[in-house]
């Protein structure tokens, strides 16, 4: 973080703690686990556990419920959301590009000084809590 830059996220506007401030890295790891969680038991429930389907339903989940309300399961149980940096709807074009990116790993594992990975980076969102 630069000397101007007091906390994560005051250059893009968002506050210190609280609601809307940026999500932590723990909050982070906990809502993906539990998605991941959530995805496995659907697929062992209809697929005896394959590892394709599981990515598959993990994938289409984070797509259609970030694109529609601007979280997945685990988000919304831990107090998070996706959101654009204008304030708009997230939309289906940006959670497409949020969760292709994701699924590549390494683009969610390089952060900038305000924490967001590149896969928020370039869907033009942000994780933040909501409480």
């Amino acid at each position: 973080m630069s000397e101007a830059q007091q906390w994560a996220g005051q250059r893009l506007g968002l506050p210190k703690t609280g609601a809307g401030s940026l999500a932590k890295v723990g909050l982070r790891f906990a809502a993906l686990m539990i998605d991941w969680v959530l995805a496995m038991l659907v697929s062992q429930a209809f697929a005896k556990g394959d590892s394709t389907v599981t990515l598959v339903v993990f994938a289409f989940v984070q797509w259609v419920l970030i694109a529609t309300v601007g979280y997945s399961i685990g988000h919304r149980i831990l107090g998070l959301q996706v959101r654009r940096l204008d304030g708009k709807f997230v939309g289906l074009w940006r959670s497409l590009v949020r969760i292709g990116l994701i699924l590549l790993v390494i683009p969610a594992t390089i952060w900038d000084a305000d924490n967001r990975g590149l896969h928020d980076k370039a869907a033009g969102t942000v994780l933040v809590l909501t409480r």
